[in-house]
Formats: C-alpha cells, structure tokens, sequence
C-alpha cells in the first residue's frame, strides 16, 4: 500500500487477533478470581490490563504493538 494511503479497516486477521487477545485476557482474569468473584466480561478491565501487557512486551522488543495488538493508525 502506498504510503499516501490510509487503511481504513482491519482485516479479518487482525480482528481475529484482537478477539483472541481480549478473550485471553478475560479468560485469566476469570482464572484469577475465586468462583464467587467472577466478572462479566468489561472491556475497560481487559483494556487496562492489555495495555500494561501490550507496553511490557513491546518495551522488551518482543513483538511490535501492532502485532500484539493490531489497530488502525489516526
């Protein structure tokens, strides 16, 4: 794509990917909890606790923040 060029939508891939995170995420936060303190699920915990991840594992220059977490560019 030329670099002039805004993407404008995700591919499917890469809302797979965001879905994957977000339902890993939820996931540990239920395994985390005792079974009388389960949470629905709530996109801003999950979103605090991805982006405490996503900096670590970019910091560390393990993945880039798009590969961990693909979003579109403003």
């Amino acid at each position: 794509m030329p670099h002039c060029m805004k993407k404008t939508n995700l591919t499917k891939q890469e809302l797979e990917r965001q879905d994957f995170v977000d339902n890993q995420i939820f996931e540990l936060i239920q395994k985390l909890l005792p079974a009388s303190a389960q949470i629905d699920w709530d996109i801003e915990i999950i979103a605090s606790i991805r982006d405490i991840i996503c900096k670590q594992v970019v910091g560390k220059r393990i993945i880039s923040e798009t590969q961990f977490y693909p979003y579109l560019k403003r």
